[in-house]
């Protein structure tokens, strides 16, 4: 599984976002300016993003994008499947009937249990643990 470019503007858009706080609306240029996302692609992505209400998305002069939950509860398992849908590694893990083998294949198996790793690691890191990470990191150079 590889995410999407769409995913990964995602996440940039919604990590600007936390680190600027909820509530606070921030302009859709601003964004896509620092988080280097094409302006178009952005005004895509925030819609999916608002249809999950993870955004809302404000208009007028001073409209933008605010954060709806605060980013201790927002994870990236949320944004993620927010954009593309349920997180999966194989279709037999999702839909076992795709496949004849699927009652008898081991590597289904094998595919659940990662399936079942990764969204749990996803689930585990909100917006807040991103944040803080990225400000240790900057405090230690």
């Amino acid at each position: 599984m590889k995410l999407t470019r769409e995913c990964e503007y995602a996440v940039r858009c919604v990590l600007y976002l936390s680190h600027e706080g909820k509530e606070i609306v921030v302009g859709r240029r601003r964004i896509a300016e620092e988080m280097e996302i094409p302006g178009p692609f952005l005004g895509k992505i925030a819609q999916q993003l608002a249809r999950s209400n993870i955004i809302e998305i404000v208009q007028g002069s001073k409209g933008g994008f605010r954060l709806v939950p605060s980013p201790e509860k927002l994870t990236l398992l949320d944004v993620i499947e927010a954009v593309m849908g349920k997180v999966y590694l194989n279709d037999c893990v999702l839909r076992p009937d795709s496949c004849f083998r699927s009652p008898t294949c081991h590597v289904r198996l094998v595919w659940k249990a990662a399936t079942e790793r990764l969204r749990e690691t996803l689930r585990k890191t909100s917006f807040a643990k991103l944040l803080e990470a990225e400000s240790e990191y900057l405090s230690s150079d």
